[in-house]
């Protein structure tokens, strides 16, 4: 059975061994969390380790995981801890994939029925070496959840299923509540930050599941203190609506390890209120901005608040 990658260090990123120390500034006063000690904590940490599951919490260094993890939330990640893709920003290791682990699908949904979850999210690495990326084992997990938790809503953050004809119309039969694919940042940085990936593919894949089900919620964010400007992300905005986008998420880059992609600014508070604010003026259904907004922060909450929008906008209509 494949074993959960937690190295750490130059190891875990080859890649970047030869990039320049880049400074990692201070954290100012509204980015600093506690470090995780509750018992519920350790709980499901050691649910994780059971089931020999990846959590992206852990892979990605998310600084809200203490949060998280006291309240039984975790986004679980499948497909290995290995990831194909070479990102700038990303603290999750790269490098040749492990196999596939056959039980994943059942022990991500045993894990979802123990922890008792109303709402789960479920991401992934990038698996270019897969013939589907990886799309057949999302919509696997995807019916072991339901399975297994009938009453849990599903989320998925998938990676962009470059040049794999057909992988979006496999996740997209599975019907997940919501599918996210992150822009990540905008389209100028993306030669330097997301080198893999193509903003218009990403862009595409998020249209395209509204057309191939419209009941799906639609999902995107970016990270802001790469170098973008606020002109930038008005028009990453008018993209995301343009591709008929339901929520969106903004928050603050930090830089993982000195080799990484280096910080340009912090954002204060106020600026990342006023993205929320133009957002919902633009027609987003809900919009989460704040210096500590990930993906799948409150992700239980935010599909409420989806669905409740929602509601109230076809009411009005």
């Amino acid at each position: 059975m494949p074993q959960v990658n937690h190295t750490k260090g130059a190891t875990r990123h080859p890649e970047k061994r030869r990039n320049e120390d880049r400074p990692q500034p201070r954290r100012p006063e509204w980015l600093r969390v506690k470090a995780p000690v509750s018992a519920e904590y350790q709980e499901t940490r050691a649910l994780m380790r059971d089931l020999n599951l990846v959590t992206v919490c852990e892979e990605a260094a998310c600084p809200n995981i203490g949060e998280c993890w006291a309240q039984k939330h975790a986004t679980m990640m499948i497909l290995g801890s290995v990831c194909t893709r070479a990102c700038a920003f990303c603290n999750v290791a790269t490098g040749r994939p492990d196999l596939l682990d056959p039980h994943e699908p059942e022990n991500v949904a045993s894990a979802v029925a123990k922890l008792g979850l109303q709402h789960v999210v479920i991401t992934s690495v990038d698996r270019d070496d897969l013939d589907d990326g990886g799309a057949t084992h999302f919509a696997q997990t995807i019916s072991a959840i339901r399975a297994a938790s009938p009453n849990t809503t599903i989320e998925v953050l998938t990676p962009d299923f470059l040049r794999k004809d057909g992988a979006l119309e496999i996740v997209a039969e599975a019907r997940p509540d919501v599918f996210n694919h992150n822009m990540e940042t905008v389209p100028r940085l993306y030669p330097t930050i997301r080198p893999g990936a193509r903003y218009f593919h990403s862009l595409s894949i998020l249209q395209k599941i509204k057309e191939l089900d419209g009941s799906i919620f639609t999902k995107s964010g970016i990270m802001v203190g790469l170098g973008e400007t606020d002109e930038e992300v008005g028009q990453i905005m008018d993209d995301l609506r343009t591709a008929d986008v339901d929520f969106m998420t903004i928050g603050q880059y930090l830089q993982p390890t000195p080799k990484h992609a280096p910080l340009d600014r912090f954002v204060e508070p106020e600026t990342f209120a006023r993205y929320a604010k133009q957002g919902k003026a633009k027609g987003f259904l809900l919009m989460s901005s704040t210096p500590l907004t990930r993906s799948s922060y409150h992700a239980d909450a935010d599909f409420a608040a989806l669905q409740n929008a929602r509601n109230a906008s076809l009411a009005t209509a």
